[in-house]
């Protein structure tokens, strides 16, 4: 992780206020999921073609998120059985700006996304306060009382943006869920995922070193996958295929076993 915070340490800083100019009217979203060293390899490929945003004098932003659901899960099950029209209602704080905000991601039947936002005071249940219940009950169609926190999150993220600032590319390392229902606790390291934000007209070097790589897009939700760790009663049939691709991976990133003299995986 040092090397790879070195990497983007090296790379030509943009502001946020610089960032707020990139403005994707054709946008494409694809999410990676890689390991460490596949990172490493990427940033040393595209860095000098991309900025790094820096706030602060910081490159590496942590975050923490905790997700609300109904008692039976309902936003995750929508989610898991593939409707179109989905929504999630989360808390995220931006660790070292002490910024919190409530948002609602509501996703329609094109998928397209919509994020609606307040800036709240960050305290255990957002439901305790009225200015956030008041929103939640407008913006998303689940009775109040019917949600309580569910899953935290916590990463740490890069944001990377291209010369020609017709991409976003953020870098979540160091992923880790805790289940506030279940008490369980579990990881994704060492692998990191990618969200590629792209003007669908634009020529990407990032998606060339990616193809060269045969690394190929990897669809997941923090919340689902961190719901499956963390709650494997639940049903979960859908994200299987998901789940046994990111063990591999993490297979591919473990360090060789002493005396063994057989070639790594590619």
């Amino acid at each position: 992780m040092e090397e790879i915070l070195g990497i983007v340490q090296g790379m030509e800083p943009i502001t946020l206020d610089e960032m707020s100019g990139v403005k994707l009217m054709n946008r494409i979203d694809t999410k990676y999921v890689v390991t460490e060293t596949q990172l490493r390899d990427i940033l040393m490929r595209i860095r000098d073609a991309y900025y790094a945003q820096e706030v602060e004098g910081n490159r590496l932003s942590p975050y923490s998120t905790v997700y609300y659901d109904t008692p039976d899960l309902t936003m995750y099950l929508i989610h898991h059985d593939r409707h179109l029209v989905r929504d999630k209602v989360r808390v995220r704080t931006y660790v070292d700006s002490h910024l919190t905000f409530c948002e609602v991601k509501h996703k329609n039947n094109k998928g397209r996304t919509k994020k609606k936002r307040i800036k709240v005071e960050a305290i255990p249940n957002i439901l305790d306060n009225p200015e956030a219940a008041a929103f939640l009950a407008e913006k998303q169609p689940y009775p109040i009382g019917t949600l309580s926190p569910h899953l935290v999150t916590i990463f740490d993220r890069f944001t990377l943006v291209n010369y020609g600032k017709t991409e976003r590319l953020t870098i979540d390392c160091n992923l880790r869920f805790e289940n506030l229902r279940s008490g369980n606790k579990a990881s994704m390291a060492p692998l990191a995922v990618m969200e590629l934000k792209q003007d669908g007209r634009a020529h990407s070097l990032l998606k060339d070193v990616l193809f060269d790589m045969r690394i190929r897009p990897f669809k997941v939700s923090k919340y689902c996958i961190g719901t499956c760790l963390t709650r494997p009663e639940v049903k979960q049939n859908r994200f299987k295929k998901k789940l046994r691709r990111m063990e591999k991976l993490k297979t591919m990133a473990a360090p060789p076993i002493a005396g063994d003299c057989g070639s790594s995986p590619q």
